[in-house]
């Protein structure tokens, strides 16, 4: 049976799932909602293409501006901290509100900034990329080769415990 969601509701599904929080996956969001997760998703698609019907285009753009977090840029973030250093917890509250984004994060941002954590935009240089890519490749041909000697000891320590079992072990004679 085909159910039918309001546009009120599928707009408030939207931005749950576009401002959850870092452990909480889109399946467990339209799992709380009971909703399937491709409803979920399509419902995302459209409203970042603005598709939804009725509703007003300020909602929308709403819903599609919130960020993540850590989909901020750095310059982003620089912004942010500048303009919440002279604000009071109620003020920076309420603008961290309007912004999308918790005091915390803010605060972590800063640190990240004193302590010179923002290796994330940083450019990796294609020799490093290719050390690492040739790294990894050499780290899962291991991974593979202990997997297949894993499973041939598994299968020989079972075959070894039918063989025990149809003709008994050594040590009972």
């Amino acid at each position: 049976m085909k159910q039918f969601f309001t546009q009120s509701f599928k707009i408030q599904a939207v931005e749950k799932a576009l401002s959850r929080k870092n452990g909480t996956t889109l399946s467990q969001v339209a799992n709380d909602l009971n909703i399937g997760d491709s409803t979920l998703n399509k419902w995302i698609t459209k409203a970042k293409r603005h598709e939804f019907d009725d509703v007003s285009s300020n909602e929308i753009s709403r819903v599609t501006r919130d960020k993540r977090p850590q989909d901020w840029s750095l310059e982003e973030r620089l912004e942010i901290i500048g303009k919440c250093a002279s604000l009071d917890d109620a003020a920076l509250n309420e603008y961290c509100r309007e912004m999308g984004v918790y005091p915390h994060h803010v605060q972590q941002w800063k640190l990240d900034f004193i302590n010179g954590n923002s290796s994330k935009d940083k450019p990796v240089s294609r020799s490093e990329l290719k050390t690492l890519r040739h790294e990894n490749k050499v780290l899962k041909k291991e991974i593979n080769r202990k997997d297949r000697a894993l499973a041939e000891t598994a299968a020989l320590l079972v075959l070894q415990k039918k063989v025990n079992a149809i003709w008994g072990s050594d040590e009972d004679s």
